[in-house]
């Protein structure tokens, strides 16, 4: 069963946000490291310039719950900005994830700004011969960024399109830093060839961008839809959900179970 909707409009009062953290900009990195993982950054004192910040561990939206990180900020009255890594790789023993062009199209129909950025520095695991923790971003890059931010008059869709005709560069200084990370800590990370052919679709430019991650994820919606977990114990049938937004935004899910009544619809 094959399920579509369009969103054709978004209106909402956030509520229960919790209360923010404040940083000067001089401190990000340690902004960076904080639990927090939602905070105020002060740009400047005396002309009460700031910016609410947040910040994604992995570039899958089904990891670590950006969005809970992402909903926190959004009560901030100035623009509202979110940090997703183009790319992130635990090494060998670990998982990889890569960016998809609808992550930031969910974003752009929210009004965040976001920063396309990678990690510079990690630290080696002690309970895997070949994976690292406790990844860093490059805190030049995106202070470059927000600087950059701060003059930009364009909504959040503009510049969130600009940040994605840069995804290829920005992979390739993700690559380069991963290297880096691989020898310096005498961990292998996953393979550089497949990494590099997904980094020459992205600096093709934006179509090519959308293309592959829309195709990526209908083959992922497509394995979902007939894999039977040992623990569900479910009547109905799986079925697709496609949600399109009026800004082009395409998202892929699938749901456990659905049931037909007559004329009433149960999705579980």
């Amino acid at each position: 069963m094959d399920i579509t909707a369009r969103i054709t409009g978004i209106k909402y009062t956030p509520l229960m946000c919790r209360k923010l953290d404040t940083y000067d900009i001089e401190d990000l990195d340690t902004a960076l490291s904080s639990e927090a993982s939602t905070f105020i950054l002060r740009i400047d004192r005396e002309n009460k310039v700031a910016v609410a910040v947040s910040y994604w561990v992995s570039a899958k939206r089904t990891r670590s719950y950006p969005y809970t990180r992402v909903y926190d900020s959004l009560s901030f009255t100035g623009k509202k900005v979110t940090i997703i890594p183009i790319y992130k790789d635990e090494g060998k023993d670990g998982d990889r994830d890569f960016l998809q062009w609808d992550t930031v199209s969910l974003m752009s129909l929210l009004g965040v700004y976001v920063i396309v950025s990678y990690y510079k520095d990690a630290v080696r695991n002690t309970q895997y011969a070949n994976k690292i923790t406790n990844q860093r971003y490059d805190t030049s890059h995106i202070k470059d960024e927000i600087t950059n931010l701060l003059s930009y008059q364009s909504d959040a869709l503009h510049w969130n399109l600009s940040q994605l005709d840069k995804a290829g560069e920005i992979a390739e200084k993700s690559l380069e830093a991963y290297s880096e990370i691989s020898k310096r800590l005498g961990v292998e990370m996953h393979s550089v060839s497949s990494a590099r052919d997904r980094i020459r679709e992205l600096l093709q430019g934006k179509e090519a961008f959308l293309k592959m991650s829309r195709d990526l994820a209908k083959q992922a919606q497509a394995r979902e839809t007939v894999t039977e977990q040992p623990k569900e114990k479910l009547e109905g049938e799986k079925a697709t959900i496609t949600i399109t937004n009026y800004l082009g935004g395409k998202y892929f899910f699938t749901c456990d179970e659905v049931e037909l009544h007559g004329n009433r619809n149960s999705v579980n």
